[in-house]
């Protein structure tokens, strides 16, 4: 009988989320894949540094302790060899985490094997990876480096996330771009009764608002987001309709989000712009969702 991955939240992280390879991407970039490849032999047994999502993942993999079949499931998906990708399977073992399955695609992109695995989460620090899967329909975002001061809640899951462009759709943001504050706020107000459309992290925040039902102490879950009143009430409206509970949301009107963010010491962020993110990672673990591209040409 198959292993079934429908029932569980699958994660699926590449290998420089995970832990510190910084140095060597830095010789993969410098001086091409032969010595990426010798460099990684050579150290084969050199356990790994841990990386910007490993908090996250090793908090996410505790939740199959709490319950009597495991929930979560994580997947490494990296553009390693099989052989250079030893070293982070030894990493993985070192590190006690309970990782068996992985992808190693010898430098071919990820996304197109990503529904093989019915992935519900996918982080990278590939840039051109993340895309794709957000082109595919999937939640994935782009991790930032690791903060160096931070210490992850070891009794608590925190998970913070941006509202417009990723819980919901980027079209009331669009209307802020293209139009400015003041008609954003009143298209808002027009519409706080009407759902707002889906987003790239609709269905993740869904998945990990079930598995806070089953027990609400194990997750926190915030929003924080630049909206302010009168433009709040569609977002609270929305999640009570989708039957989404979090746990605090913070509609901060143009104050930065760093320090809400340390304050509440997320595991992990998601928000789609880098002037968030980019102070967010100094303090916290972070990530940007970049915005879906439509692929189709016009003729």
């Amino acid at each position: 009988m198959s292993y079934d991955l429908s029932r569980k939240l699958v994660v699926a992280i590449s290998s420089r989320a995970l832990f510190d390879l910084e140095t060597e991407n830095r010789i993969f970039e410098e001086k091409g894949v032969e010595e990426y490849a010798k460099f990684q032999l050579e150290h084969e047994d050199n356990v790994l540094k841990i990386g910007t999502a490993f908090p996250l993942v090793n908090a996410l993999l505790s939740l199959n302790d709490k319950f009597e079949e495991p929930i979560v499931e994580v997947i490494v998906m990296s553009r390693n060899s099989p052989e250079t990708g030893l070293r982070v399977f030894n990493s993985i073992d070192s590190h006690g985490l309970n990782i068996v399955r992985a992808a190693f695609t010898g430098g071919e992109a990820i996304a197109k094997y990503i529904s093989a695995f019915d992935v519900d989460l996918f982080l990278s620090k590939n840039e051109e990876d993340v895309q794709d899967a957000i082109n595919n329909g999937y939640a994935a975002a782009l991790i930032y480096d690791n903060p160096k001061h931070f210490e992850p809640d070891n009794n608590q899951i925190r998970i913070a996330f941006d509202a417009d462009a990723v819980v919901f759709s980027p079209e009331s943001e669009k209307i802020f771009k293209d139009e400015g504050l003041e008609a954003f706020q009143q298209h808002e107000k027009d519409n706080a009764y009407n759902d707002l459309h889906e987003g790239p992290f609709a269905k993740f925040l869904r998945t990990i608002s079930l598995i806070k039902e089953k027990d609400p102490n194990l997750i926190k879950i915030a929003i924080v987001t630049s909206r302010d009143s009168p433009a709040h009430k569609r977002v609270i409206f929305t999640l009570r309709h989708w039957g989404v509970k979090v746990d605090e949301a913070f509609f901060l009107g143009g104050v930065n989000k760093k320090e809400v963010l340390k304050a509440f010491n997320a595991h992990i962020f998601f928000d789609d712009q880098d002037v968030h993110v980019k102070p967010a990672s100094t303090v916290i673990p972070a990530s940007r969702v970049p915005i879906r591209q439509d692929r189709t040409k016009n003729p």
